[in-house]
């Protein structure tokens, strides 16, 4: 295990629901204290959520806009700026510290859920 990483269990593992969504809107977001879009992201039946997220060194507003991303959707909203965060879009930090957006690399429903 990663120094510094605690073990959890499955369950409290799969607890944490993520779904796979559709960027519909990204703007730059001027008033996060680190660089980041506010995001408006597509979950079919679970409806559009609201995201701040941390893309700016790997993407622009208009290449997120149609994307599939993967997010965890019932951690409960987050206060960022005066704006409320309802999901957290997932990604993996790369060597020059940018954050590469998790997706699938097939086309799927809108809402999957993650197994």
């Amino acid at each position: 295990m990663e120094q510094g990483a605690t073990g959890i269990t499955a369950e409290d593992f799969f607890r944490v629901e993520m779904r796979v969504g559709r960027v519909v809107s990204a703007e730059p977001f001027p008033e996060a204290r680190t660089p980041a879009y506010r995001l408006a992201v597509d979950f079919g039946e679970l409806g559009v959520r609201r995201s701040s997220a941390q893309l700016t060194a790997l993407y622009t507003p208009e290449q997120l806009v149609g994307r599939l991303v993967v997010a965890a959707v019932n951690l409960g909203p987050r206060r960022i700026a005066g704006f409320s965060s309802e999901v957290l879009v997932l990604g993996c930090l790369t060597a020059e510290g940018g954050v590469a957006l998790l997706a699938p690399d097939r086309d799927v429903p809108l809402g999957a859920r993650i197994h």
